[in-house]
């Protein structure tokens, strides 16, 4: 089990247009672009009052848009420093980029298929949780006692709380329903 040497905290960007309109905005962010829509900014303005109140030291975000806007809103209010880092990116959905969530979907016989199956040009869920798990350990490694708040999206955020309880991907499929909604946060245990 890994030890953690800070107190983490995990927040998926604040509603975007791609939630909105279904769509996988993957990298890299051309020609379209996710963007915040006021319902996300609203909420990730009410929830950086509960980060300003608990004083985070650092933030650290994936560099797309959505998660750049969500990591500033929580910034200025409280006062910790953004380090954006390309290891917390959305999933890289290959030849899906900028389509219909639902084509991607149709590509996999089922949810534990994501974990091996790649999309052309993509990544699969394991290549993503390798990622993001690396980027989480070197930040652990670099840092000790520190409040810090990672902003990333949704299968990336499930993806580390499931390496970090060393699930495996039946278990985590089954738990895919645990996973955060544009604007959810929760401490990391």
């Amino acid at each position: 089990m890994l030890k953690f040497n800070n107190r983490y905290f995990i927040l998926r960007h604040g509603q975007a247009t791609s939630n909105v309109e279904h769509w996988f905005a993957s990298w890299p962010e051309n020609p379209k672009v996710s963007q915040l829509t006021l319902k996300g900014i609203k909420r990730i303005k009410k929830d950086s009052q509960f980060f300003k109140k608990i004083g985070l030291d650092l933030i650290f975000s994936s560099d797309l848009k959505r998660t750049k806007d969500t990591a500033k809103i929580i910034s200025q209010a409280t006062k910790a420093p953004v380090i954006y880092k390309k290891g917390l990116r959305e999933l890289n959905a290959g030849i899906f980029k900028d389509q219909l969530v639902v084509n991607y979907r149709k590509y996999f016989h089922n949810h534990v298929d994501r974990f091996t199956k790649k999309p052309p040009k993509g990544e699969n869920l394991n290549e993503c949780k390798q990622r993001i798990f690396k980027t989480f350990q070197e930040i652990n490694k670099k840092y000790k006692n520190k409040k810090i708040l990672i902003v990333s999206h949704g299968d990336p955020l499930w993806l580390l709380e499931g390496a970090i309880k060393n699930k495996t991907p039946m278990q985590m499929a089954m738990a895919r329903g645990h996973r955060l909604w544009p604007g959810d946060y929760r401490e990391l245990k």
